[in-house]
Parts: structure tokens; sequence; C-alpha cells
């Protein structure tokens, strides 16, 4: 069983969590070989959380030696091209292990910090959020694994042969490319997406790595992932690809029974429990479900080798 833990660090009405409390928590987390941790900092009000989501994974990365590290990241916030770079800097800071949520959902607050106060209609942002998702899953791909040579003596920095230009010219963006950062050392980060409505599960099926599951009832989450398995042979993608993980919520009812039924009976890959950004709710975790957890999840080296992914697609 795969297994997640998702921590919304902005979650509003909860607690402030410092750097070394949050650590602390991912730690626990690795020790028990958990895959990865999902660092959200969206927020519906505004929040009192004092870390952006990618500044902190680098910081975790660097405290932190197996466990994925994931983290949302806006597609309002950030132009495609810098959010590409910002994700395999990071992958390479974390030595291939990091990934990014990412959501077809608009958040109207959010827009009007950027320049677009009356946001965007549903049916442009999926459109846009596509040809974004497209252009960075692009730009990641832009060198081959041996592109770099640093050849001082021949005076070669790379095999032009092995660079890839994006050269994009879409309805919202137009990015040439490559990428001024080395390729990812596992081929790309990991791309997650969280909770796709009906309209975006073809796509998610056809271009994410990994599917969170937001669906309450175990009849619905059995319905989602089938749907999505067959979206993904329908397309030729690699049996298993991508991962279905179902969500659900790691309060003090919840046991490791529970979770085993809820893996078996959904059809899914594994679990993401998510977590509130609240000491009490992490120190219940931590202390009561994570040992019985312990050993369930399969980390070891890039996140695509213990999500079970293999290179990017």
């Amino acid at each position: 069983m795969h297994l997640a833990v998702s921590l919304n660090i902005a979650a509003t009405g909860q607690d402030v969590l410092h750097f070394g409390q949050i650590s602390a928590f991912v730690r626990n987390l690795e020790a028990a070989d958990v895959d990865m941790v999902i660092i959200s900092d969206s927020a519906d009000a505004p929040s009192t959380s004092p870390f952006e989501a990618t500044t902190l994974l680098a910081a975790l990365a660097t405290m932190t030696e197996r466990i994925g590290l994931v983290a949302s990241a806006s597609m309002l916030a950030h132009q495609p091209y810098n959010l590409a770079r910002r994700f395999a800097s990071l992958d390479i800071i974390s030595h291939g292990r990091v990934g990014w949520n990412a959501t077809l959902r608009q958040n109207p607050r959010e827009a009007a910090n950027f320049s677009r106060p009356e946001g965007f209609s549903d049916d442009d942002f999926r459109r846009r959020a596509e040809e974004y998702i497209g252009i960075v899953q692009g730009l990641w791909r832009g060198w081959d694994a041996d592109a770099l040579l640093f050849d001082k003596a021949g005076g070669r920095f790379h095999d032009p042969d092995k660079m890839h230009v994006l050269d994009h010219k879409g309805e919202f963006f137009s990015v040439r490319g490559p990428l001024n950062v080395a390729r990812s050392p596992q081929d790309a980060p990991v791309l997650v997406m969280s909770s796709p409505a009906e309209a975006d599960r073809e796509f998610a099926s056809r271009v994410a790595d990994v599917v969170l599951i937001g669906e309450r009832s175990l009849e619905n989450a059995k319905a989602v992932c089938e749907e999505l398995r067959h979206f993904a042979r329908g397309v030729g993608r690699q049996p298993g690809t991508p991962k279905l993980l179902v969500t659900a919520a790691a309060g003090s009812e919840l046991g490791a029974d529970q979770l085993a039924v809820l893996h078996a009976s959904s059809g899914c890959d594994g679990i993401n429990l998510t977590l509130p950004a609240d000491l009490r709710a992490l120190d219940d975790f931590t202390g009561r479900l994570l040992p019985e957890l312990a050993g369930a999840g399969r980390q070891h080296g890039p996140l695509r080798g213990h999500s079970g992914l293999g290179g990017a697609q």
C-alpha cells in the first residue's frame, strides 16, 4: 500500500507551526516509511502560515533523505517556465524526491492578487490549466539524461542534439525553452493531481503520475478509481499508472484496520491521509496511528521509484 500524508499549513483557525515542528513531523513520517508528504498552502481566507510551500520543501529536503516531498503551487501565481524551473531545481536539491501537486480548480481570492480580479471562466481556466501542465512537463523533458557534457577541453557545455527546444505557442502561453536547469534525477518531478472533477478525469488519467481521490463514500471512490483506470488504458498508459490514492481524514477514530479495508475495497493503490496544521492532531497521529502504519510505504531511491512509476512518460 502506498501511503501519503497531506498537511495544509495554511488551514485557517489552526496552529501556526514553526519550521522545527514541521520538520520533526516529516522526519517521523520518513522513519515510518511513508512514501510522500504533500504540503499545501492554499486557503479561502487569509493564511497565518509564515511559509510558502515550495520554499518549505527546499528546507525539508536538507533535513530528510528518503521521503518524497510534494508541494502545491498555483498556476495563477506562477508562469509555467518559472514553476517548471523551481521544481526541477528542487528535484536536484532533494536527489530526486520532489513532486508538484496541481489542481484544476481556481481560488477566486488568488486570481485577484495576480491582475485577474474577475478570475477566469471555468472553461477558460480548465483549458489554460491543461496547456500550462503540458508546458511544464515538456520543459522537464527538455534535456536528455546525458545532454550536459561540461567538456572544458573541447569547449562543449552540452550536446545540442540532446537539447530539445519546446517552442510552444498556444492559446494562453508562449514558451520557447529549454529550462536553464539540468534534467531531473528522476527524469521529471512527479505530477500529482488533487480531486479532479468529472470533466477533468480523462486529462488527469492521461498526464498525472499520482491522482488523489477526494470522494467521501467508498462506493464513489471505487467508481472514480475504475473510471480513471479505464481512461488510462484507453490512452495507452503503463499498467498501474497513474497511482490512485484515496483521501481520508486522519481523525482520532481512524485506525490501521479501517485504512486496510478502504485500500482493499476501493481498488486504489494507497491512501492519502489529510491533517490540519494543528499540534494536537499531529501529536495524536504520530503517537497513535503512525506506529501502526510503520513500514506500509515503500521508500527507496527517487520518488518515482518508491511510487512504482518508472521513468517519466
